[in-house]
């Protein structure tokens, strides 16, 4: 079971900012820039090629719901993509607001507290 699993299932404690049924939706604990955010379908596969053709497509079309949601929260130039799965083998997409070539860069992280990353979480659930 990934982490991803027990953070879906409420064994970890996360920063969520929407769920679905197909879908959970919170912030990255290790972030690139401030409102970096974690896609991750409920159904755990290792890499994002092996999903079935639905839930990939899901997968990218709700992860730019998301995206829309991030942009009007978080001040930046655009929302970045990043399709990985090296870190942790439960398929996630990665989106990350950019002000600058560096902000996706994935050795650069950003420190928040925790009453920071309540209130980013907040500010794009709003928006969804």
């Amino acid at each position: 079971m990934s982490i991803f699993t027990k953070i879906i299932n409420g064994e970890i404690p996360s920063y969520k900012i929407a769920e679905n049924e197909d879908f959970f939706v919170f912030l990255d604990i290790n972030p690139n820039a401030a409102g970096h955010t974690l896609v991750v379908p409920k159904k755990e596969v290792n890499k994002v090629f092996d999903l079935d053709d639905e839930l990939y497509t899901k997968l990218f079309q709700y992860s730019k719901t998301i995206a829309t949601a991030i942009e009007k929260a978080v001040p930046c130039k655009r929302v970045g993509m990043s399709v990985i799965g090296l870190e942790v083998p439960h398929v996630h997409v990665h989106l990350i607001p950019l002000n600058q070539m560096a902000d996706a860069t994935f050795g650069k992280k950003e420190k928040l507290t925790e009453a920071e990353f309540k209130a980013l979480a907040g500010k794009i659930a709003s928006y969804l």
